[in-house]
């Protein structure tokens, strides 16, 4: 079985000298986007090598590979942090991203809504009014479909929060700070009890009166 080597550290942006350019960035961190994939990739086929072994009754062998997929699962995970990390970092610098700015491109979708969410809730903390979030027009993505935006413009309606599209920049979302209406968390479906005694309340007088009736014909 092979053996499974921790993942080693990408070129720490803190050591990445201030003139590192863009392309240098690209390529760190399309390695580490590479290594998650590959671990990925690691990861179904112990996956896959767990079922057989599994189904020709070699449940020690099973286990093996199970823990295996594990580990792949483990650093796939850690490399993809790696990447969202490095590349936030890289994209938010001082002088890159100016104080009412956050820059996800790079991110996955539930990276980008884990940081965006990081950063209203401590704009709104500090008294933001707004925030801009620069998503991109999604030329990167699969048949150049935006997936950013669509997920942040949710994101921003379950806070309660209005945004709308920069009319100069269709890659970047204006956030209003001040909530409009309740965050979606903090909603909840109608109190079943409260309906029914509102029932109870509307309908027992009459029930009590034709009851009151039928008493005096008898």
């Amino acid at each position: 079985m092979a053996t499974i080597h921790p993942p080693h550290r990408p070129q720490a942006w803190s050591s990445l000298p201030p003139s590192s350019n863009d392309t240098a960035t690209e390529i760190e961190y399309d390695r580490l986007r590479a290594l998650a994939r590959q671990e990925q990739e690691r990861r179904a086929q112990a996956g896959a090598q767990a079922r057989e072994a599994y189904n020709r009754g070699d449940g020690s062998g099973a286990h093996a590979y199970s823990e295996t997929k594990q580990q792949h699962a483990r650093l796939m995970a850690q490399y993809n942090q790696q990447a969202s990390d490095f590349i936030f970092r890289e994209h938010n610098a001082d002088g890159r991203a100016g104080p009412d700015t956050i820059d996800l491109h790079g991110q996955y979708v539930n990276e980008a809504e884990n940081l965006l969410t990081q950063r209203i809730r401590a704009a709104q903390a500090q008294g933001q009014t707004h925030l801009r979030v620069v998503v991109g027009k999604g030329n990167h993505s699969a048949l150049q479909t935006p997936k950013l935006k669509p997920a942040v413009e949710k994101r921003c309606r379950e806070l309660g929060l209005r945004c709308t599209t920069d009319a100069n920049n269709a890659g970047r979302i204006e956030v209003d700070l001040m909530p409009t209406a309740p965050p979606h968390d903090q909603l909840r479906p109608p109190n079943q009890e409260e309906d029914i005694g509102q029932v109870v309340r509307r309908f027992l007088p009459r029930v009590l009166r034709k009851l009151q009736s039928f008493c005096v014909v008898m």
